[in-house]
């Protein structure tokens, strides 16, 4: 109720139909006994009966309405559970989605969060008549036949004693179906995008037999887990059985014997079976749930910790400056101590050996990494402040390897730009228009997942064309652009480069003297710690 607000309107409508639903059972019981009780004298109450025949009918009509409220409960907790999960990953830093495996986030999202559907429209209503129909049973037997009620109430807490004994093992089971389930989905996902590496090592087959064994292991814990469910649902049936015959016994002897009338047993028996039943119904949907609710546990665990609000102060082109930042990760530290200033309009490179920083300084300045300790100050706004979406409409990235969508070649060069942006002049610009021209469709030709149907040099010219259509952008971040590229290639990538940074402040990531001619500045990384050289010392 806490994440979906809405949902509170749903679980009062659904209390209020549980004690329409609980009245509505004792009033039908008892016409059904004064029908019952009319017959055995020879005659027919045609009040009593067209009074049970309404009651079974609002009975009917309630049902459903507790079906509508519970599925319509179950979709706006989905939605609203995936929009912030999806949300909150996308907030979280590349450094941390790169970490996590796409499958089980896909499964937690999907086939996970869709195992609510059996809590909400089996386990929660039960739920709730498993509270009112019982206090209503009582309360009218205590009226007719307070032995009977007290026999009733001692019994009661039998059935969700034993539920939670047998449910307890039936959880355990649950999560570890479900932490097989993840891993196979993440497993097998990672297994598809890198199928072509395994074939060239010949380790296709042994994957496929990997997953063929994570699969068995889940059919098993699910099994396991059906066998706990179906011993549950034969505990809760026999105490429930031997509850109602500890007072349809003594009902009928004292009614042998005169000490109870007709009409009043019937009640008795038609009432006692009412008052176990959504309790046993309530034990069986339980298991049903529980996958979805193990999913739910592990949505919001995650959502704390990923759901870092964007601030709100929108910072303005100007001198981008770092005081004293320090970036450490759980296993290294990043950046030392960087102290800093780029102006407005200055073109610095920065160099150094893999893994020194250089990646995380530019994801800094994207707001994608916060500092441990120190400031990233834009015209004076500390970024850990700022509306990051607005200040990221004020920078052209092109990473190092830039991620390409299925879909058309437009679609992944116009991402992020106004839908009348012009293609071609970007194309133009970035080196892009003769691979546009070869393509089969030119712009409306259809590339596979990461841009499968082009080289490394013409997905990286796509990416220079979308920060080309960003035309509006005061800052201009690359991470070694010209990477894996052929000699043609990045001589075609240096150039449509060198345009895209004119007028504007650059930060780039370079090792190749071409990029590196370019720079006013030139900065070194290593081991986190950063120093200044001039461009004709740079070796």
């Amino acid at each position: 109720m806490h994440r979906v607000p809405a949902t509170r309107r749903h679980l009062a409508v659904l209390g209020l139909a549980g004690v329409a639903t609980a009245v509505v059972i004792v009033l039908q019981a008892t016409a059904l006994a004064s029908v019952l009780t009319a017959a055995a004298g020879g005659r027919l109450d045609r009040t009593a009966l067209g009074l049970f025949v309404g009651l079974v009918a609002a009975r009917a009509a309630l049902a459903w309405a507790q079906g509508a409220v519970t599925a319509w409960s179950a979709a706006a907790v989905k939605e609203a559970l995936r929009v912030e999960l999806l949300g909150s990953v996308t907030r979280r830093d590349p450094a941390w989605l790169a970490g996590q495996r796409g499958g089980s986030l896909a499964t937690l999202v999907g086939r996970g969060l869709d195992g609510l559907d059996a809590y909400f429209t089996g386990y929660l209503p039960q739920l709730v008549l498993g509270v009112t129909i019982p206090i209503a049973v009582l309360a009218r037997l205590v009226f007719a036949d307070w032995t009977s009620a007290v026999i009733v109430a001692v019994t009661l807490p039998l059935i969700p004693v034993f539920g939670a004994l047998v449910g307890w093992q039936a959880q355990t089971a649950t999560e570890r179906q479900w932490r097989r389930l993840s891993r196979l989905g993440g497993h097998f996902l990672d297994m598809l995008s890198g199928l072509p590496t395994l074939r060239a090592f010949g380790r296709a087959q042994v994957q496929v037999d990997v997953v063929r064994r994570m699969a068995d292991a889940h059919r098993a814990a699910t099994m396991k887990t059906l066998r706990i469910a179906f011993l549950s649902a034969l505990v809760l049936e026999l105490v429930a059985t031997i509850s109602v015959a500890l007072v349809a016994v003594p009902v009928g002897l004292r009614l042998l014997s005169g000490g109870i009338t007709l009409q009043v047993a019937l009640l008795v028996l038609l009432l006692t079976p009412e008052a176990y039943l959504p309790l046993r119904a309530a034990g069986s949907k339980f298991h049903a749930s529980l996958e979805g609710l193990t999913a739910l546990d592990e949505a919001l665990s995650a959502l704390p910790s990923g759901s870092a609000a964007s601030g709100t102060a929108v910072p303005r082109p100007g001198p981008l400056v770092l005081s004293g930042v320090t970036v450490a990760y759980d296993r290294t530290t990043a950046l030392r101590d960087v102290s800093l200033t780029i102006r407005p309009g200055e073109r610095v490179a920065i160099v150094g050996p893999s893994g020194a920083g250089k990646s995380t300084l530019l994801a800094l300045l994207l707001g994608f990494v916060r500092p441990t300790t120190g400031q990233v100050l834009v015209s004076g706004v500390d970024l850990a402040d700022a509306d990051l979406d607005a200040w990221r409409r004020e920078v052209a990235w092109v990473p190092q390897r830039a991620h390409l969508f299925a879909g058309t070649v437009a679609d992944n060069v116009r991402l992020g730009a106004p839908a009348d942006a012009d293609l071609d002049k970007a194309a133009t610009a970035a080196a892009l228009d003769e691979v546009v021209a070869a393509l089969p469709e030119g712009w409306d030709t259809m590339l596979g997942e990461r841009g499968y149907g082009l080289s490394s040099g013409q997905r990286q010219r796509i990416a220079l064309a979308r920060a080309f259509l960003r035309d509006q952008a005061s800052l201009v971040l690359l991470d070694e652009p010209t990477a894996r590229l052929d000699a043609a290639s990045e001589a075609a990538v240096v150039e449509a480069t060198i345009g895209l940074l004119a007028g504007r402040t650059g930060v780039f990531v370079a090792h190749r003297p071409a990029l590196l001619a370019v720079a006013d500045r030139v900065l070194r990384v290593d081991d986190g710690v950063v120093t200044e050289l001039s461009p004709v010392g740079v070796s």
